[in-house]
């Protein structure tokens, strides 16, 4: 499967990590100084499960950039959604799941205003992560996991 994650922080970058160690074809949609990091210094992750140093990760700051992916992370902050959600569509094909991973309700709903319902689903991560720096993730406790599913018991989030 092919992965974009949106929001390269203590959450979005994790989950990222993980993937990517096992293999997953990943890109990071990134800015600014994280972006700068990703791209020089790879992806760093000091874990309670286990230390990860990604030294190469594919990082680009335009999603366009990034082509088709079959699974986009949204990692941004809950007031960033509005924000980013018109940024996505080049990532999109056909059968393109959205998976928003914010505290809070309103993400599904106003990434499907955007992108459709069929293409959102609702979810969740249970996580105690921290920015150390940029492109440098902690996690300091817990078994992480991400939670999620249909919105409505059928394929995608009722906007409404």
């Amino acid at each position: 499967m092919r992965f974009a994650v949106i929001g390269v922080g203590a959450v979005g970058g994790y989950f990222g990590a993980r993937l990517a160690q096992v293999g997953e074809d990943v890109v990071f949609i990134a800015r600014g100084e994280t972006l700068k990091a990703l791209q020089s210094e790879g992806l760093r992750l000091d874990s309670v499960s286990g230390d990860l140093l990604l030294s190469s990760v594919n990082a680009v700051d335009d999603t366009s950039q990034a082509g088709v992916v079959d699974v986009v992370l949204v990692g941004v902050k809950t007031w960033q959604v509005p924000e980013i959600a018109g940024a996505i569509q080049p990532l999109l094909g056909e059968d393109t799941i959205v998976l928003p991973l914010q505290n809070g309700v309103e993400a599904a709903a106003q990434l499907a205003e955007v992108l459709g319902r069929d293409h959102v689903c609702c979810g969740l991560a249970k996580i105690f992560s921290f920015l150390a720096g940029p492109g440098h993730i902690r996690h300091t406790g817990i078994d992480p996991f991400i939670a999620f599913g249909e919105c409505d018991n059928r394929r995608g989030c009722r906007a409404s």
